[in-house]
């Protein structure tokens, strides 16, 4: 939490001094307090907008070779190791919910009983560290596609065991890299690395991967995130 703070007081900081550099403005006047919040927000979305028109569906994010994986595993999250959720893998149902045909919970067993995929792909945090992980589970576009899913729809949203929300955008969440991933280095997830099921998406930054999944919905409405509401860009691709 240091260093999001840290990096709060770095991003207020340019964004005072860029508005410092504008005729008329006061940061100090009584009557803007949040000039330099606004500016902030203002650039985060311009630089959501530029992304997202840049973004190509079809190009890969780099894979690497089996010797190249980070050992051991880093662990990230909001909280410490000590915290994190254990989800029951026997009782375990993911909801469905928002503009899906099918809206059946889903066990483990049913979603380790679909065609699966793997990939060797670097986790790049929001922090500048990067680490090389075996990721393996079902591809996310097919089952959307599955359980009848409008991707016409702006946004796949998401709801966490332990409290973590996110969001992604539809073009994003059918890129054949993005994939619900159940195993993690050739065995299943662990609660550390978000068992039972977690998003694997290597186009998008860490945080862009929720953990411990409970809930997913397809939405026209912009479902923000647990890091994007606090200022973070929510585009954040990698």
């Amino acid at each position: 939490m240091k260093n999001v703070n840290r990096r709060s007081m770095l991003f207020r900081a340019m964004a005072l001094g860029a508005v410092s550099t504008l005729p008329g403005c006061d940061y100090e006047d009584p009557a803007h307090p949040d000039i330099a919040d606004k500016f902030l927000h203002a650039m985060s979305a311009w630089n959501d907008r530029v992304q997202e028109a840049l973004f190509d569906p079809h190009t890969l994010a780099p894979t690497f070779r089996a010797d190249q994986i980070t050992n051991p595993p880093r662990f990230n999250a909001f909280y410490d190791i000590s915290q994190v959720p254990v989800v029951d893998p026997a009782t375990y149902q993911l909801e469905l919910g928002g503009q899906i045909q099918d809206k059946s919970p889903w066990t483990l067993a049913a979603l380790n009983a679909l065609a699966q995929t793997s990939q060797i792909t670097r986790l790049t945090c929001v922090e500048g560290w990067r680490v090389i992980g075996e990721w393996e589970g079902v591809p996310l576009g097919d089952f959307l596609r599955r359980i009848g899913a409008d991707t016409t729809c702006r946004y796949v949203s998401f709801k966490c065991a332990d409290g973590y929300y996110s969001s992604i955008d539809m073009p994003s969440a059918l890129h054949p890299q993005t994939i619900l991933a159940l195993k993690f280095l050739g065995a299943p997830l662990t609660p550390p690395f978000g068992a039972p099921v977690r998003l694997r998406i290597p186009t998008k930054l860490g945080f862009k991967n929720p953990k411990s999944i409970m809930q997913l919905a397809v939405t026209n409405i912009y479902p923000g995130g647990y890091w994007e509401d606090q200022g973070y860009n929510w585009f954040s691709g990698s």
